[in-house]
């Protein structure tokens, strides 16, 4: 239908341009008076009324197309759907469901630690690893000397020393290895951090309380800031050898408390006389001579050797 209807109204367009040109085509038509507005009012109208129903009779036929797709894919949509099943029941009727089994998580491995053999001073220390004696040399950090054969002991070495020995001695620790300061030193002391078994980070503890200086032996190392920090704060609170002591100049030699002087013990002098006399008050007058009588009078005091109090011994023979 809005095949002919195009026809129609094309026809019309075409009557309405030969009726403006010349009207009296259309008299047997439209009467003997016809004009060219009245043949132009009578094509437009036509012309119209076939355009508005060729509009018409193309939205139908849309819509009955939409229709009809709509009803193919209805039709369509079953099948689809029992073509997705088929092979789910065919699946559910000859296979038995697979087992879930529960994902088991491995308990994380414990981090090995080992056992302190010997502390040498406050950066160096041995342990039982494996059943082997390994000497570790502490990464980041240095202590006084106590037992460089080059130098003397330094100042606060023996209370740096003896603070390791506390915290280490018969204890068990976990190590650490910085790839940045390789495995060994020039001594093939293995180079290491030590935590100990509580967590506590032993080499910035040392640094922290003022046991050790932050050493930086060539290139930087894992902690370097966090030791440099910890230096840092001993030294502005006046920890350890930053205090008074030493005032953080541990190269000079330990101070030496001096000695204290023993009290002097008298020893009993003997008086001094001729031919050796010893006091003897006991002794009587007529058993020595004059002038011993008068040394046990006046040495000794005998005041029986001066009877009537004259200063003179033994008055009756002298």
């Amino acid at each position: 239908m809005e095949t002919l209807y195009l026809l129609l109204f094309l026809a019309s367009l075409a009557c309405l341009v030969v009726g403006l040109i010349k009207p009296a085509l259309f008299s047997r038509f439209l009467g003997d008076d016809v004009t060219r507005r009245r043949t132009s009012a009578v094509f437009s109208l036509t012309a119209f009324l076939f355009f508005v129903m060729f509009g018409g009779a193309t939205d139908a036929n849309e819509a009955a197309e939409q229709k009809q797709q709509a009803a193919l894919v209805a039709q369509s949509q079953p099948v689809v759907e029992e073509a997705q099943t088929t092979p789910e029941t065919d699946a559910e009727s000859n296979t038995v469901p697979a087992e879930v089994v529960p994902v088991v998580e491995e308990p994380k491995k414990a981090e090995e630690t080992y056992e302190v053999v010997k502390v040498v001073d406050g950066d160096t220390l041995s342990l039982n690893m494996n059943g082997k004696t390994e000497v570790l040399r502490l990464i980041g950090m240095d202590t006084p000397e106590t037992v460089d054969p080059r130098k003397p002991v330094q100042c606060f070495a023996k209370e740096a020393s003896a603070k390791a020995k506390e915290m280490l001695t018969g204890k068990r620790v976990r190590v650490e290895a910085d790839p940045s300061q390789g495995e060994l030193d020039k001594y093939n002391r293995l180079l290491r951090y030590i935590f100990l078994e509580d967590g506590t980070f032993y080499n910035k503890l040392m640094i922290e309380d003022g046991f050790a200086h932050e050493y930086t032996y060539n290139i930087p190392y894992k902690y370097q800031s966090e030791f440099k920090e910890a230096e840092k704060n001993a030294r502005e609170n006046k920890r350890g050898f930053w205090g008074d002591v030493c005032d953080g100049d541990t190269e000079q030699p330990a101070v030496k408390p001096a000695p204290t002087p023993e009290p002097a013990v008298s020893s009993p002098v003997a008086p001094s006389g001729g031919a050796g006399w010893a006091c003897n008050c006991k002794k009587t007058c007529p058993n020595m001579s004059c002038a011993e009588a008068q040394y046990q009078l006046n040495s000794c005091g005998c005041s029986a050797r001066d009877a009537d109090k004259d200063g003179t011994a033994c008055d009756a023979q002298c």
